[in-house]
């Protein structure tokens, strides 16, 4: 698999991870490959993990390349000192379209793996901004200022606006075109329709951190080609 390094020194490496791939190594299944592994085997030793994003989201992951930088760079993001950028295709259209969502967040109390707002539960922040909208959907820019799991899908649910194709907060329902578009008609080369998005519609589409020597980095991941599609067919066959 080729690495799309964003920005690279002798400190970090920032990296367009495609959906689809672990940040590190699955516990319980070894054997899938990683992005922390990809990097060890470029770069012919040992890389460190400064934060993570979920298997299915795409976009900006920041690596340490050692201990120094990995201590600094931590320290960074316990203390929500980066700019952490998203953006995600949710179900509806958000009103206002700008605006901010303050709800702890705790693991749940029945369902390994999944989180839900609660008064108990850690302080998590996440703003939000309207970038396109349609009838039934909307292309959102959202700021964390928190790092909790899930915290953006988790947050969307709580508002009534679950990332598209989400699987644990959402229906998990893949992006056909036949959704938007009417009259819809299966190419003759095709028996069943393709989706246009089968994963999870959330990317990291920009990070801003400043290195201990004061340089400011700003690295950013253009939308991904399924997010893309589902944007350039929702704009042709969508109208507002």
């Amino acid at each position: 698999m080729q690495l799309d390094i964003l920005y690279e020194d002798k400190d970090l490496v920032i990296v367009n991870k495609p959906a689809g791939l672990l940040v590190i190594p699955d516990r319980f299944n070894r054997e899938l490959p990683s992005l922390n592994k990809l990097l060890e085997q470029h770069y012919g030793k040992q890389v460190f993990v400064v934060h993570r994003i979920d298997r299915d989201t795409s976009g900006v992951i920041c690596f340490a390349k050692h201990e120094e930088s990995h201590k600094y760079l931590s320290k960074l993001f316990q203390e929500h000192e980066v700019g952490k950028y998203y953006l995600g295709l949710v179900h509806g259209r958000l009103i206002p379209t700008e605006g901010r969502i303050e709800k702890p967040i705790v693991e749940h109390p029945a369902k390994n793996g999944k989180m839900v707002t609660a008064k108990k539960g850690k302080p998590s922040i996440t703003d939000y901004k309207v970038v396109e909208e349609w009838p039934l959907h909307s292309l959102v820019q959202f700021q964390i200022h928190t790092g909790r799991t899930h915290q953006i899908r988790v947050h969307t649910q709580s508002i009534g606006h679950s990332i598209v194709a989400d699987p644990l907060y959402g229906d998990g329902k893949p992006f056909f075109l036949s959704s938007i578009k009417k009259k819809y008609r299966l190419s003759d080369n095709d028996e069943a329709e393709r989706p246009l998005l089968s994963r999870l519609a959330l990317h990291a589409s920009r990070l801003e951190l400043k290195k201990e020597d004061g340089t400011e980095i700003v690295a950013e991941a253009p939308l991904p080609k399924d997010i893309a599609a589902c944007v350039k067919q929702l704009n042709k066959w969508s109208k507002v």
